[in-house]
């Protein structure tokens, strides 16, 4: 089934409109409104719960894990290299088992999330990958990576998970919003979050060219904070 999107003449404000100030914001319905109501219901009632919280003022939703693989081919390499320019959101180097965490905080100026990723490497420092998600857009779902630069996400529930596949990519600066045509995306990204039951759940990111093939593909392991 698929995930729900914005009818011609309603606007992203339909979707999720932020409360005015002093205010209680509706939040908790923000990813099921993007799913058919019949898969919202038959998912697991963690999956609902993590994707349904209230954060109100400085709280926040803590998970902590491991990412147990990060495979990177040669042309996946060059481009979390490339990404560097506006962020790293992708993993910058191949790895087996490393420490992971992962914080999610309100965005009160968009009614959005802020997520914030911190995956541990065999050598330096973690790689810290900031990202915002915004109910807005075509879909209803944008995750803005930084530098002007986001994906439209197309949401989906199939069996006990919740899947996030990239629509399209885009740059943005106030009004003026360009879509990257086909033949310069930089692939299909697709994130799942997989219910394994006890408060735990799997993470998985692939990123496929149509040329080049998989250029991604990071599997990891979370339990609730």
């Amino acid at each position: 089934m698929h995930g729900r999107t914005i009818e011609r003449g309603e606007t992203p404000a339909a979707v999720a409109v932020p409360a005015p100030v002093g205010e209680a914001a509706p939040h908790h319905d923000r990813f099921r409104r993007l799913v058919a109501a019949d898969a919202w219901d038959a998912l697991p009632a963690d999956v609902r719960r993590r994707f349904s919280k209230r954060l109100a003022g400085r709280a926040t939703a803590t998970y902590s894990g491991e990412i147990v693989w990060t495979r990177l081919s040669g042309a996946g390499w060059l481009l979390a290299q490339l990404c560097r320019l506006i962020g790293a959101p992708l993993p910058t180097a191949a790895s087996g088992p490393a420490p992971a965490a992962v914080v999610v905080s309100e965005d009160r100026a968009s009614g959005g999330q802020i997520w914030t990723r911190l995956y541990g490497r065999r050598r330096g420092n973690p790689q810290v990958i900031h990202s915002a998600k915004r109910f807005a857009g075509p879909t209803g779902l944008e995750e803005h990576i930084g530098g002007g630069f986001g994906m439209a996400l197309t949401v989906q529930a199939e069996g006990d998970a919740l899947v996030f596949t990239s629509d399209h990519y885009f740059w943005q600066a106030g009004r003026l919003r360009l879509r990257f045509p086909s033949w310069l995306a930089p692939g299909t990204t697709v994130v799942t979050h997989q219910h394994l039951g006890s408060g735990r759940f799997a993470f998985d990111l692939t990123v496929v060219h149509r040329r080049f093939g998989e250029l991604v593909n990071q599997h990891g392991l979370f339990r609730d904070g």
